[in-house]
C-alpha cells in the first residue's frame, strides 16, 4: 500500500475539527472565524490533548494560498468606482480613525517596551476593523436599514484599501529594516505607480478580452481563467518587489469592474470558504497558550485601547465629517473590534520573522475579546447618546447640529477647482503610461530584442521605433489635448487675469511631456542627440501626426470609459446620505416571494400614506426603473429604493418579508448611482422662480423632489406646482452623475 502523505491526514484532521467547531459556534451565534481559530489551537503543536498536525510547513503553504484567495475575493467585492463614490464623510472618518489608531498602537507598543517594528505592526493590527463581524452583527440585530450603516460601510471600504497598502509598506520596511523618509517615499511612489498602471491596463484590456471569449466561458472555464489571472498577477507583483496579496487584490478589483465580476465572486465562494478555513485554522495553530497567559495584561490593555480608541476616533471623525451626534456614536460603537486583516498582518510579521513571538497571540486574544464585545457595544449606543445629550452643554449640542446641517449644503464647485482637477487627471494618467513605456523599453524591449536579433544596431532601432510609437498618443494627450471643460472657457472669458495661470498650466503639462520623452530617448542617444531627437518627435506630435494621434487617443479613451462604465447595469445600489432635519434617508429593500405587496400597483399600495415612505426606484434583474410611475407593480425579488426614517424603514422591511424564503430582508447597500442629494437654490443651478414641473428635474436626473426646506419650514413630498425660491434647500433623489452635471457644476442647469 502506498504511503499516504502527511498533508492529507493533516487536512482531514483540520477540516473535520473545523466542521465541528463551526457547528458549535453557529449554534452559539458567534462568528465562524473564531471557531476556526479555536480549532487551530486544539489541533496545533502547542496543544497536546488532541491529535496534532504534523506537516506544519505544508499547512503554511495552504495558508498562504488562503491569504491570496481571501484578498482576491475581497478585491472582487471592492470597486474603484465604489471607492471614488464612498463619499467625503466616510473618507474623513476613515482617515481620522486609521491615523489615530496607527499612532495609538505605535505609542502603546513603545510604552510597553516593545521594539520599533513590533510597535509598527501593533499599530497596523489595531487600525483595521472586522468587516465580517460588523456585517454579521448588523444582520442579526436588524440594523441594515439604519442611517448610520452607510457611514460604517464606507469606512470599511477605506479600511480595506489602507490594510492592503499597510501590508505592502510593513513588508517593505521589515525587509529593508529602513525607516528613512526617502526609502518610505520611494516605496509609496512605487506602489502608487504600479497600482495606477495595473488599473489602467486592466480596465482597458480585460473586459474586451472577456467579451470576445464570452461564447466559450461557462462556469468552469470562467473560474479557472479568473484564478489563473489572479495567480499571474501575484507572480508579477512579487517579481517587481511588491506583496503577493496586493497582486491578488488588484486583479480582483479589476475583474469586479467587468460584466463577469459578480459571477466570478459567486463561483469563488466554495474556494474561498475552503482556503479561508485553512488560513484561519493555521492562525490558531500559531497560538502558544503559555505566551497568551503570560501576556494577559497586554491583551486586556490593548483590547481596552481598541474599544475606547475606535469609539472615540470613529465618532470624532464622523462629527468632523458633519454627521449628527447620534449617527457618529452609533458608527463608533459598531467598529470597536479587529478581525481578519489583523490576523493577516500578524501572520505577515511572523512569516518574515520581524516581530516578537508574543505579539501574535496577543493580536488573536485582542480580536477574540473585541469580537465578543461588539454586540454589547452596538446595543450601548442609545445609552451613550442619552448620556451625552444630558451631560454636554446645550450650546455644544446646538453647535454640533448647526455644523452637521451646514456641512451638507452642497453648492457648485468653483471653476478653478474643476479646471485644476481636470488638468491633474490628464497629467497623472498620461504620466503613468509614459513612465510605463520607459520602463518597458529599458527592461523588456531592448534586452529581449538584443537576445533575439544578432545585429545590435537593428535591435536598438526597432526597440526605439516601438517605444516612440507607444509613447506618441500619450505625449499628444499631455501636450495638445484641448480642455473642453466649460469651466475652462468660463475662466478664459471671465477675466484677463485668468490667462496667465491657465497658460502656466499648459506650459507645465507640456514641459512634463518633453521631459518624459527626453528620458526615453536618452536611453538610445547621447544627451545632445536626445535633445535633438526630442524636438523632432515633438514636431511630429504637433504637426505631422496630430490628427491621427488625436483619433487614436480618443479611441483608447472611449474604450476605457466604456469598459469602466458600460458593462454593468447603471446602478446596483444606493448611497445613503444624511437628511439631518428629518432623519430620513435612502435605503434598499428586497421584496419577498410571499409578500402581500406583490402584484399590486404603487397607487393602490399607497405606501406614502400608510407607511410614510417614498419609492425612488425599482431594480428588477438588470433593469432599473427610476422614479416609477404610480401604475408600476411590484414583483417577487424586486429590490426597491425607499426613502424614510430609520423607524419607518425598519417597520416597512418587516412588512415586505415573504415568509420562510428569507428574501424580504434589507439588502447590503453599496455606494452606487442612485443618491439622495441636498442642494441650495442659487444663481448656479438656475432653479429660482421655476416650479418643480418646469424645472425638468424628473427628466434631467431620472429622479424626483422629496422635500423642500424654506425659512425654517419643511415641505415633505411637495406638489409639482410648488415654485422654488431663492435659498430653498431642496432634497432630490436621482442619478448621481446627472445630478452632479446639471446642478453641482457652474452653469450646469443652463446647459
Amino acid at each position: 500500500m502506498t504511503h499516504l502523505p502527511h498533508l492529507i491526514t493533516d487536512l482531514a484532521l483540520m477540516l473535520g475539527a473545523a466542521g465541528i467547531t463551526t457547528l458549535l459556534f453557529r449554534r452559539l451565534k458567534q462568528p465562524v472565524v473564531l471557531g476556526y481559530v479555536l480549532c487551530g489551537l486544539l489541533v496545533g503543536p502547542n496543544f497536546k490533548l488532541f491529535p496534532t498536525v504534523t506537516d506544519v510547513e505544508g499547512i503554511k503553504v495552504w495558508a498562504e494560498i488562503g491569504v491570496i484567495v481571501l484578498l482576491f475575493t475581497l478585491g472582487l467585492e471592492f470597486s474603484f468606482k465604489k471607492l471614488v463614490k464612498v463619499g467625503p464623510a466616510a473618507a474623513i472618518t476613515g482617515t481620522v480613525e486609521i491615523t489615530a489608531m496607527l499612532a495609538m498602537g505605535f505609542a502603546a507598543g513603545r510604552c510597553l517596551g516593545w521594539r520599533w517594528m513590533d510597535s509598527l505592526f501593533l499599530g497596523g493590527i489595531i487600525a483595521i476593523s472586522s468587516t465580517t463581524i460588523i456585517f454579521r452583527a448588523f444582520e442579526e440585530m436588524g440594523m441594515k436599514t439604519r442611517q448610520f450603516t452607510s457611514l460604517v460601510m464606507g469606512v470599511l471600504i477605506i479600511e480595506d484599501v489602507v490594510a492592503v497598502v499597510l501590508m505592502v509598506l510593513l513588508s517593505t520596511m521589515a525587509a529593508s529594516q529602513a525607516f528613512a523618509g526617502a526609502d518610505l517615499l520611494m516605496a509609496i511612489g512605487k506602489l502608487l505607480f504600479f497600482l495606477s498602471l495595473w488599473f489602467l491596463l486592466g480596465i482597458y484590456l480585460l473586459p474586451g478580452l472577456l467579451r470576445k471569449a464570452a461564447r466559450w466561458l461557462n462556469s468552469e472555464t470562467l473560474l479557472i481563467a479568473a484564478l489563473g489571472l489572479c495567480l499571474g498577477m501575484v507572480v508579477f507583483a512579487h517579481s517587481v518587489g511588491l506583496s503577493a496579496a496586493l497582486g491578488a487584490f488588484v486583479m480582483g478589483s479589476i475583474l469586479s469592474e467587468t460584466a463577469y465580476g459578480e459571477k466570478i465572486e459567486h463561483l469563488l465562494v466554495p474556494v474561498k470558504n475552503l482556503f479561508g478555513a485553512v488560513f484561519f485554522v493555521s492562525v490558531g495553530m500559531l497560538i502558544n497558550p503559555q505566551l497568551l497567559l503570560a501576556n494577559a495584561g497586554p491583551v486586556l490593555l490593548i483590547a481596552a485601547l481598541v474599544v475606547g480608541g475606535k469609539l472615540l476616533f470613529v465618532s470624532g471623525g464622523a462629527l468632523l465629517a458633519g454627521r449628527p451626534l447620534r449617527q457618529a456614536v452609533q458608527a463608533g460603537t459598531s467598529m470597536t473590534q479587529i478581525g481578519e486583516f489583523s490576523f493577516i498582518i500578524a501572520t505577515l510579521g511572523v512569516s518574515m520573522n520581524v516581530i516578537d513571538a508574543a505579539l501574535y497571540p496577543i493580536a488573536v486574544g485582542v480580536s477574540v475579546l473585541t469580537t465578543f464585545t461588539t454586540p454589547l457595544m452596538i446595543k450601548s449606543a442609545e445609552g451613550l447618546i442619552a448620556g451625552l445629550n444630558k451631560r454636554l452643554p446645550a450650546r455644544w449640542l446646538a453647535a454640533i447640529d448647526k455644523y452637521s446641517a451646514g456641512s451638507q449644503l452642497i453648492k457648485a464647485e468653483s471653476d478653478w477647482r474643476l479646471v485644476v482637477r481636470h488638468y491633474a487627471q490628464v497629467m497623472a494618467v498620461n504620466t503613468v503610461m509614459m513612465v510605463a513605456v520607459i520602463l518597458l523599453s529599458r527592461y523588456v524591449l531592448k534586452p529581449q530584442l538584443k537576445a533575439l536579433m544578432h545585429h545590435e544596431a537593428w535591435a536598438r532601432a526597432l526597440s526605439l521605433f516601438i517605444s516612440v510609437a507607444l509613447m506618441l498618443p500619450f505625449a499628444w494627450a499631455m501636450i495638445a489635448r484641448k480642455m473642453q471643460h466649460h469651466a475652462y472657457k468660463a475662466l478664459w472669458l471671465d477675466s484677463k487675469y485668468n490667462h496667465g495661470p491657465l497658460v502656466t498650466l499648459e506650459i507645465v503639462r507640456s514641459l512634463l511631456a518633453v521631459a518624459l520623452m527626453g528620458v526615453l530617448l536618452r536611453q538610445y542617444f547621447s544627451t545632445s542627440a536626445a535633445v535633438g531627437a526630442t524636438l523632432l518627435v515633438l514636431i511630429a506630435v504637433l504637426f505631422v501626426f496630430r490628427q491621427r494621434l488625436q483619433r487614436f487617443y480618443q479611441r483608447i479613451e472611449r474604450r476605457f470609459l466604456h469598459n469602466l462604465q458600460g458593462d454593468k447595469p447603471a446602478a446596483t445600489g444606493s448611497e445613503l446620505l444624511l437628511l439631518a432635519p428629518w432623519d430620513a434617508h435612502l435605503s434598499k429593500v428586497r421584496i419577498g416571494a410571499g409578500s402581500h405587496l406583490v402584484g399590486i400597483a404603487l397607487e393602490e399600495l399607497a405606501l406614502r400614506e400608510k407607511y410614510g415612505i417614498n419609492v425612488a426606484f425599482i431594480e428588477r434583474g438588470n433593469r432599473l426603473i427610476y422614479a416609477p410611475a404610480r401604475t408600476e407593480k411590484l414583483f417577487p425579488y424586486d429590490e426597491i429604493g425607499v426613502i424614510g426614517t430609520d423607524v419607518q424603514l425598519q417597520h416597512f422591511a418587516m412588512l415586505v418579508e415573504g415568509g420562510a424564503d428569507d428574501e424580504g430582508t434589507p439588502v447590503d447597500l453599496q455606494a452606487g448611482e442612485i443618491i439622495l442629494q441636498k442642494l441650495v437654490v442659487d444663481a448656479h443651478n438656475g432653479l429660482t422662480g421655476q416650479t418643480i414641473r418646469q424645472s425638468g428635474i424628473r427628466e434631467k436626473t431620472n429622479g424626483l423632489v422629496v422635500g423642500i426646506e424654506r425659512q425654517g419650514e419643511r415641505m415633505l413630498n411637495p406638489s409639482s406646482d410648488t415654485r422654488f425660491e431663492w435659498e430653498d434647500i431642496v432634497w432630490l433623489v436621482g442619478e448621481r452623475s446627472k445630478i452632479a452635471r446639471h446642478y453641482f457644476q457652474p452653469g450646469g442647469a443652463k446647459a
